[in-house]
């Protein structure tokens, strides 16, 4: 008898993953009948679709910027959050409470705060006498613009690296105090090696979420109306393009062919994480 877990991973996962398989070696368009055309989906995207490389530049940009960025913020909130102070479970919640948002909602919502003459941050740069620039409207300043949207979602990362650092060994840092050492050696000697295999996780899974970006983009380009991918394809990411080709242009075979090469990336990209990952993750186990 097979278990009803197993049947739905067969229809709902495994099904679909090899029809997805299947037609990115055709030509369908939903409306004929798929016809087998071998690679030709794949040698058009590598050789003469330029969209492909422009949203593979766009995606590598934001992924490059946007981790590095939500890996401090997520730490350094976490550390932050981890002093003694007052109220301290109610700011964690506070500072939690953004992450839980959907990604569309966020994105409308920053979408007005970027706005380049009624949004919030260039009235509150103004203020300052900074003339903001055109976040929406200019091709340069938008995926700098979605690059820091991204550290609003920090908070799932945040609330993994405050229980990292509520496992740090207390009695190292007693005795790390004792022996003289001020906090930013602590940091270095004492916590980050037993905080090394929590960064290594977030890293992963950043890195999984900028490549697969779609939802506040989206939102973001519909909302400031540069449309899907704009100003000028700035922020046209790698799945926002992929969801043009299914969706608008019918070119389900093309975007087929780019889900599985963006499988193949993130397999490769993890797989050398986990590989790289023994140089410098602190594993108790084996220490």
């Amino acid at each position: 008898m097979i278990a009803p877990v197993t049947v739905g991973l067969l229809l709902f996962t495994v099904g679909p993953m090899l029809t997805s398989l299947w037609l990115s070696f055709t030509n369908y368009d939903v409306v004929s009948t798929p016809r087998f055309v071998g690679t030709a989906n794949y040698r058009y995207l590598l050789t003469a679709d330029p969209s492909f490389w422009v949203s593979v530049k766009v995606t590598a940009l934001y992924a490059i910027a946007s981790v590095p960025l939500g890996l401090f913020a997520a730490l350094a909130v976490a550390m932050l959050l981890n002093l003694d102070i007052p109220f301290r479970g109610a700011f964690r919640t506070l500072y939690y409470l953004p992450s839980l948002l959907p990604a569309t909602v966020s994105g409308v919502l920053w979408a007005w705060i970027f706005q380049p003459t009624d949004g919030a941050l260039n009235r509150l740069l103004l203020q300052a006498g900074v003339h903001g620039p055109a976040w929406t409207q200019s091709p340069s300043w938008a995926l700098p613009a979605l690059i820091l949207m991204s550290v609003w979602g920090y908070g799932g990362a945040m609330v993994i690296f405050l229980a990292g650092l509520q496992e740090s060994p207390r009695f190292l840092h007693e005795a790390a105090s004792l022996d003289g050492a001020g906090a930013w050696r602590r940091f270095w000697v004492v916590t980050w090696p037993s905080l090394t295999p929590t960064v290594f996780f977030n890293l992963t899974m950043g890195l999984i979420g900028a490549m697969k970006a779609f939802d506040q983009a989206f939102a973001f380009g519909q909302s400031n109306g540069a449309g899907v991918g704009g100003p000028a394809r700035s922020t046209l990411f790698y799945v926002l393009n992929l969801y043009t080709k299914a969706f608008e242009h019918f070119h389900m075979g093309l975007a087929s062919a780019m889900a599985w090469m963006l499988f193949a990336v993130i397999g490769l990209l993890t797989w050398l994480n986990f590989r790289l990952s023994k140089r410098w993750v602190h594993d108790e186990a084996t220490a």
